[in-house]
């Protein structure tokens, strides 16, 4: 298997080491792909061995996995201690292990509010915390890459994520201003609609729909967002510190069917308008 990136020079990571949380599955999964094809050294970190270990050997000789749940102290603790106990540094922390559930906001009770805000902001902070205090900090260098959810104008059936990822962008914002002067970044990436084996959890409605609401009219590609975690990653990421970075095909300009009803002609086209006699140039 050819494990080289298909966009970023070889190399471009080299002698780094990477950890991804939720790792052994999905958009976690091909993040880690990726930051080891561009020559990082990538422990990635989950709730299930077995799954995290079959991700590992498919990635290759530079993936590792760790079991812990980000939740718990104990969890974190393990879980940043795997890459410092076995590569001696951690350079690299993608924050991507999440999750919320598909209900209309009256139907959702406290209980569930607190455990998507628990999983989403309290363990995000968790993280990025042991990971910059026990690694990032005292090497004077880091990257922090804290995934988040496109749109930014809400999430109808998931006004608790919206909220906590919403939460999490400010956290970035705060982070990275506080821990500059100790060289350490901290950037989000924002994601769309993703062809992934999550999206399909959903009532069928929702993913089959979920495409139709892209003015790109597609769901993105599992690889187009790993190459954004390792562009970030990469040196240039440094320059992106407190920026959310926001991938999703358009869709956090428009909510809804595109083209929108009303907009389109016969054809289902979007119809332009006629300029003639406005003058050249």
């Amino acid at each position: 298997m050819d494990r080289r990136s298909r966009i970023f020079a070889d190399g471009l990571l080299e002698g780094r080491v990477a950890l991804v949380t939720g790792g052994g599955t999905g958009l976690g999964k091909a993040a880690a792909r990726e930051l080891a094809a561009c020559g990082a050294r990538v422990v990635i970190a989950g709730r299930r061995g077995e799954v995290l270990d079959a991700a590992a050997a498919e990635i290759g000789e530079r993936c590792s996995a760790v079991v812990g749940d980000i939740r718990e102290d104990g969890g974190v603790e393990a879980i940043v201690d795997a890459p410092l106990s076995r590569h001696d540094r951690l350079d690299i922390l993608v924050n991507n292990a999440g999750g919320q559930y598909f209900a209309p906001a009256e139907a959702i009770e406290a209980k569930g509010w607190e455990a998507v805000s628990r999983l989403n902001v309290q363990a995000t902070l968790r993280m990025a915390r042991a990971a910059a205090d026990r690694a990032m900090r005292p090497a004077g260098s880091g990257t922090i890459v804290n995934v988040t959810l496109s749109p930014h104008h809400g999430l109808p059936g998931m006004v608790h994520s919206s909220v906590a990822r919403a939460a999490v962008e400010g956290l970035t914002r705060e982070l990275a201003a506080e821990w500059a002067g100790d060289g350490v970044a901290v950037v989000a990436a924002a994601a769309g609609h993703f062809e992934t084996e999550s999206i399909r959890k959903y009532p069928e409605p929702v993913w089959r729909a979920a495409a139709a609401t892209v003015p790109l009219q597609r769901l993105g590609r599992e690889e187009e967002h790993a190459w954004l975690i390792a562009l970030l990653a990469s040196p240039l990421g440094r320059a992106l510190s407190g920026s959310v970075v926001t991938l999703d095909g358009g869709r956090d300009n428009w909510f809804g069917a595109w083209p929108p009803p009303g907009l389109s002609d016969a054809a289902g086209q979007v119809p332009t308008e006629d300029r003639r006699g406005a003058g050249g140039g």
